[in-house]
Order: C-alpha cells, then sequence, then structure tokens
C-alpha cells in the first residue's frame, strides 16, 4: 500500500482535523529517537544533539548559518592575540541557570562555569572527567587537550584559553553543537550529595529551555526558561515525541499530534507538498553518507579488497531509490560546496568485473562473507540504512560477496560501535559549520580512534600531519592544497567510501514561525512560536 493512502486514512480518522489542529500546549516536535544523554559533551549522536544542545544549553560562542561567521553566545566579545594563541573571552553577566526540583543556583553565570566545562574535558585529575564514561569524542577527534595549554580565569567575566599552537578551526569548534557550558555549582552541589552522575541526565543549563521531564522511547517535556538571557521562548512548552518510524510521524503531523516533524524521507514529500497547511522546509546540508570498513580486521585491511568493494556499489541506484533524487553521489567526504573541495580526484565507477579482476588479485576470487551493519535511526545523511544495506548486499553478491546486514536498537548500536566489532557499517556526518577540519579530524584522525569517531579504524600519522598543516594555517587559500592533498590520500587508500550528500529536509504546520532550517545540523526553538490562524471559509 502507498504512503498516501494511510496517512490520509489516519486523518479521517480524526473528526476534528482542519489541517491546523493541535492536541497539545506548546509546540510538538515529532522526533525520530532517544538521546544517550543530556549532556551532549559525550556524544557525536545527532539525535542527542538536537534534544540537547540548543535547547537546554549555550556555548561561548555561536555558528550564524546564513552568514556564515561566527557570533556572540556566553561571550559578547573575544579577541585573538597577534600569534593567534591566546583568545580573551569577556562573559555577559546577569545569565542565570536552570533550577530543578532538587537544585536551585545561588549565583549567575561566570568565568568558573568556563573552566569548569572545558577543564572536564582535557584533565585527567577533574572530579568529572571519569563520570559517564570519560569519552568526549568530538573534542578527542579534534586535539583539545592536547592543543590547550591553560585555560585562565582573569575576573569573573573574562576568560583567557592559551593555546599551545595556532589553530584555524579552534573557535569554529568552540561553536559546536558540543562544546556547551555546564554549571560549576551543581557539580560541586552533585558531589556532596555523591550523585554526580546526575549531571549528564538531570542537566542544568543556561537555555531557553528546561527539562521537566523524560519517558524514554515516548516523550521528553521541557519548560520554557523564564529567565532566559537572550529573551524567554514564546510558547507554554515543548515537547519532544520520539517516533522512530517516519510514517508515523508524518501521520501525527496531519493529524495534529505534532507540530513539526524531523526527516521525512524523500518518498513522503509529495504527500506533504499537496498539504496547503504544511511546510516543507529544504536546505543544501553540509553532510555525507558514508561505508566504513573496519581497516584492522581481513579482509578489510587490504587495499584492493576496499578498491574491489568501491567498484563494486552502484551509488547512483542507492541515491535514486533511498534518496528520490534528493542528494548527490559523494565522491569525497567533503561536500562539492565546500571552499575545499577537490574536483580532480579519482571516481571509482560502477564496474562489477573491475571489481572480480581486483578481488582475484587480493586472493578473493571465490569471494567472501561480510557483516555490515546498519543504523536503526533516520538520519539526514541517510534517511533509511537498511535499505542502503539491502541495495549493497544485492549488488555485492553479483561479485561474489555474501552480505549479512546488521542493526540494533539505537543505544546498544552505539556502544557496540565503539568496541570495533564489527567488518563495516553505515554511519554518516553532519558538520557543525562551514570549516573543512569538521569532516576531518572527526572522522579519520588517530586521536578519533579512541574517542569512537573514527568508524574506519584507520589511523596514518602521514595523513594527521597534513591536516595539522591545514589547521595552523590561518590563510584560506594556503589551506585549500593542503585538504585536497588530504582528501586525495583519503582516495587513494579508501578507509570509507563516500556514498551521498543529501538534502535536508524539515517539515512543520505553517502556523509555526521563527525556526529556520540549519543547513550544518543541530534544531532550536528558542524563537519559535505560534501565528494564531486566520479563520476563513473553508469552501
Amino acid at each position: 500500500m502507498s504512503l498516501l493512502p494511510v496517512i490520509l486514512m489516519m486523518t479521517a480518522c480524526n473528526p476534528n482535523f482542519d489541517g491546523t489542529a493541535h492536541l497539545t500546549p506548546g509546540v510538538v516536535y515529532c522526533s525520530e529517537g532517544d538521546p544517550t544523554t543530556f549532556n551532549p559533551q559525550l556524544t557525536t549522536s545527532g539525535t542527542t544533539t538536537d534534544a540537547t544542545s540548543y535547547q537546554l544549553y549555550n556555548r561561548l560562542v555561536e555558528y550564524d548559518p546564513e552568514l556564515g561567521v561566527i557570533q556572540p553566545g556566553l561571550a559578547h566579545l573575544w579577541h585573538i592575540n597577534e600569534n593567534g594563541k591566546i583568545y580573551t573571552f569577556y562573559l555577559r553577566k546577569g545569565v542565570k541557570f536552570h533550577q530543578n526540583h532538587g537544585f536551585t543556583p545561588s549565583r549567575e553565570f561566570n568565568a568558573d562555569d568556563v573552566l569548569f566545562s572545558f577543564n572536564r574535558i582535557i584533565e585527567l585529575s577533574h572530579p568529572y572527567h571519569h563520570i559517564s564514561g570519560g569519552l568526549y569524542p568530538f573534542f578527542e577527534s579534534v586535539g583539545f587537550g592536547q592543543l590547550i595549554d591553560k585555560i585562565t580565569k582573569v575576573n569573573d567575566h573574562m576568560v583567557t584559553i592559551h593555546l599551545k599552537e595556532k589553530d584555524s578551526s579552534f573557535l569554529a569548534n568552540l561553536a559546536a553543537n558540543f562544546a556547551v557550558v555546564l554549571s560549576q555549582e551543581y557539580g560541586d552541589f552533585l558531589l556532596e550529595k555523591n550523585q554526580p552522575q546526575l549531571i549528564d541526565s538531570q542537566p542544568i543549563g543556561t537555555g531557553p529551555f528546561v527539562l521537566d521531564s523524560y519517558f524514554q522511547s515516548n516523550h521528553i517535556r521541557y519548560k520554557p526558561n523564564p529567565h532566559y538571557w537572550d529573551g524567554p521562548p514564546k510558547i507554554e512548552q515543548l515537547v519532544y515525541d520520539i517516533t522512530p518510524n517516519s510514517t508515523s510521524r508524518i501521520a501525527k503531523l496531519m493529524t495534529g499530534d505534532c507540530d513539526v516533524s524531523a526527516l521525512p524521507q524523500s518518498s513522503e514529500l509529495d504527500v506533504l507538498r499537496s498539504n496547503i497547511k504544511l511546510e516543507l522546509q529544504i536546505q543544501t546540508g553540509f553532510n555525507v553518507a558514508y561505508w566504513a570498513f573496519n581497516t584492522e580486521r581481513a579482509p578489510f585491511d587490504n587495499i584492493l579488497v576496499r578498491k574491489a568493494l568501491a567498484h563494486a556499489i552502484n551509488k547512483k541506484a542507492i541515491v535514486e531509490a533511498v534518496y528520490y533524487g534528493s542528494a548527490t553521489i559523494a565522491d569525497s567526504i567533503l561536500p562539492p560546496l565546500s571552499w575545499a573541495y577537490n574536483e580532480q580526484l579519482t571516481t571509482y565507477h560502477y564496474n562489477p568485473e573491475r571489481a572480480r579482476q581486483l578481488l582475484e588479485q587480493a586472493g578473493y576470487g571465490d569471494g567472501f562473507t561480510m557483516d555490515l551493519w546498519a543504523a536503526p535511526v533516520q538520519r539526514i545523511y541517510n534517511p533509511n540504512a537498511i535499505k542502503t544495506a539491502e541495495l549493497l548486499q544485492g549488488q555485492l553478491a553479483k561479485v561474489g560477496i555474501k552480505v549479512n546486514i546488521i542493526s540494533y536498537g539505537w543505544s546498544v548500536f552505539i556502544q557496540k560501535l565503539n568496541s570495533f566489532d564489527y567488518d563495516s557499517v553505515l554511519l554518516g556526518w553532519t558538520a557543525d559549520n562551514a570549516d573543512p577540519d569538521n569532516f576531518f579530524r572527526p572522522l579519520f584522525s588517530c586521536a578519533a580512534i579512541n574517542s569512537g569517531g573514527n568508524r574506519s579504524n584507520w589511523c596514518r600519522p602521514t595523513f594527521d600531519d597534513i591536516v595539522s598543516q591545514a589547521i595552523a594555517e590561518t590563510d584560506q587559500a594556503k589551506r585549500v592544497p593542503l585538504y585536497h592533498q588530504a582528501q586525495q590520500k583519503l582516495n587513494q587508500t579508501l578507509p570509507l567510501i563516500p556514498i551521498a550528500h543529501a538534502l535536508r529536509f524539515q517539515v512543520k504546520h505553517r502556523t509555526i514561525k521563527g525556526m529556520p532550517l540549519n543547513p550544518y545540523g543541530g534544531v532550536s526553538f528558542a524563537k519559535t512560536y505560534r501565528k494564531k490562524a486566520q479563520q476563513q471559509e473553508q469552501k
């Protein structure tokens, strides 16, 4: 049965449906999954950062996706010294932290909170470093701890961060979804109660919303922060309705159970466009879907095998069947819109005969059996990983490779990934900003293996050196050839195969205003409001 009749039938079952029905006060967002934590420092999961980063917290600086510039956050002003190694941040005054049923702050945000938040990440002796596992994947992948020499409190509203060397991506990384600021006072309070783990599950931030309640696999409820420094939200509450199935999310949207829906599938777009009460938002995305190999496990440690797999798959067929034309074929980890994109890379065209020749050269002329792990949740870069896996399964069978598709629940999936107990995995990445480094160190650095971002288990110091040279250079024209060289290295060794760069979609009722679609990922309801519908005669 096609999607449209199913949704229309569900809509008809609601006698009050008029296209603007709204069953819950505030705004309801149909989310695709559960967060794994309420502290985005601890993960690179987009599902988690969407639920936490912009709702509960702030960062020292923010990234403006429309202008492509860094703008003030908790720091209203900053200065970089002449040698590019000392960053001075001037902090806002009057910023209040949340309170919950067990904790009421006695002071406003100040420099102590900045030191607490970042020293937790970089200092092994920090009382909170090992809480909740002690992994900070984004920060470890970009060498945050090795880069920072010291963080100094000048006074309550001035902080200096001293770097050991220049890093042209440092400010952009401070604007990333993960670089949130926590409350030191709350941390001290929980240590006294011997409950430090609650800092990550019962969060206290400075953001526009306060966590009210969370029921796993059901919903998250947020209350507006009436003291928010950038103006309190205009909605009564924010509810994340956790609905993993895309068709169910769209049905809830059309019956009025949800106001905004995450990640509609490309196959659903015609249904959405046909409803005049809904607005489909489309944005070019800075993302990539990829197929990563565990390069420390045979036969994927053999470059000839990886090249054979690259020739064995038909990316065009995948883009047409999974993305319905709403993505472009990826030949590099970087999207073509990036200023560092390399147009001269070798293209591994679909060529099963060439794939068989390479397998023969590698000693696998009779083929082999492999596991392919597929993420269980829908993401911007891969709207249906299981379907992608099934297509790869059929394509690889033509060259003698038998594929076993494996998937788990999201939390289990992430835990098992961290053990590298897999042959290959379908995943992807959405950048936080336009700096190309955001695609390289988090996915390929040697440090990112330990932090869990480098899913290829691929470490090449020569590659790290190229990227290090690029980030040490502040002249963009001089950075370009270094990133071209890095892409060439990846293209030659193939620790993973880029598959597609996808458009980003979001759908909402037209009465919902104030939430532009961010091409770099993340969703914010800080400025969202409901426009009262005009009373019109229905014809």
